[in-house]
Parts: structure tokens; sequence; C-alpha cells
């Protein structure tokens, strides 16, 4: 990779990772696993830098997270649920609010917690939803709206009981 390449890619990993890092802790509910989804995503955007430079690559950052999220959830099928939820290093997740929303989050199915990710945390249409996850626009809004459903009345189940 040419030297202008090299710096251009740094440039996008600096400003990517943080959006990237936060978007995945949100999928996958744990620090470590966010961690090394984002390295694997931004390790093949680096292998094909040269073709994806030129149009979105976040966009394409962003499908590969998504596509290898699905990957290890279909492959694992066994979520393990847990109420302790690890100190976050992530920036601005730091809030009770945040907290009691990634166990919220936790306790969707892996493709509710994709799509309500997609839609509401990173802003993705429901055509763009539909295209990272392989899946048609109906399903995007399907899950969304039992993903967001879901969240509702967990989030306000946990406001009656500290009340």
């Amino acid at each position: 990779m040419r030297a202008v390449h090299e710096q251009e890619f740094v440039t996008f990993f600096d400003d990517a990772s943080p959006r990237l890092l936060s978007a995945a802790w949100l999928l996958t509910g744990e620090q470590q696993g966010a961690e090394d989804l984002v390295q694997e995503a931004l390790a093949r955007t680096y292998a094909r830098w040269g073709k994806v430079r030129g149009g979105n690559p976040l966009a394409f950052a962003r499908r590969v997270m998504v596509n290898l999220h699905t990957d290890r959830w279909r492959k694992h099928r066994r979520e393990l649920l847990t109420y302790d939820v690890p100190e976050p290093t992530v920036g601005d997740l730091r809030t009770s609010h945040h907290l009691d929303l990634v166990r919220a989050l936790r306790r969707l199915s892996p493709r509710e917690r994709e799509c309500v990710v997609l839609r509401h945390y990173l802003d993705l249409s429901e055509r763009q939803t539909a295209e990272a996850l392989g899946i048609s626009v109906g399903s995007v809004k399907s899950y969304t709206m039992h993903g967001v459903r879901g969240l509702r009345a967990q989030l306000l189940e946990g406001e009656q009981t500290h009340v």
C-alpha cells in the first residue's frame, strides 16, 4: 500500500474506531467482544482499503462488523445472559442510564438488538439496515418494532422497581 493510502487509513482508523467500538459494545454487550469485533472489521477494511477508500469506508467497516457479529451468534447460538455489566470503557456510555439500556439490549434476541442498534444508534435507514444484515426491509421493521417494545417494557419495569 502506498504511503498516501496508509495515511488515509490511519486517519480513517482514528475517526471511525470510537464510533465502531460504541456500536460493537451495544451489539455484543461486552467490552472484550466489542474490541475483537472492531479489530477484525478494521483489519478486513484495511485489507480492502484500495477498493473501499473511494466509496464509503465507514459503511463498509460497519457492514463487516455486523456480519462478523451475526456469524458469531449464529455459530454459537447459545447466548449467556447476565445482569452483571462490566465497567464500560467507552467514553459516552458510562452513565447508569446507558448501563440500564445495555442490560435491556442484552435481553433482546441478537437480531432485534442488531436492528435496534443499527436503526437508532447508528441512525441507518430501514433499507441500509436490511442491506447490512442481509434481510428484508419488512424483517427490519418487525425486529426493530419488537426490539423497541421489549426495551421500553424493560426500562419502564426498571424505573418502577427503583421508585
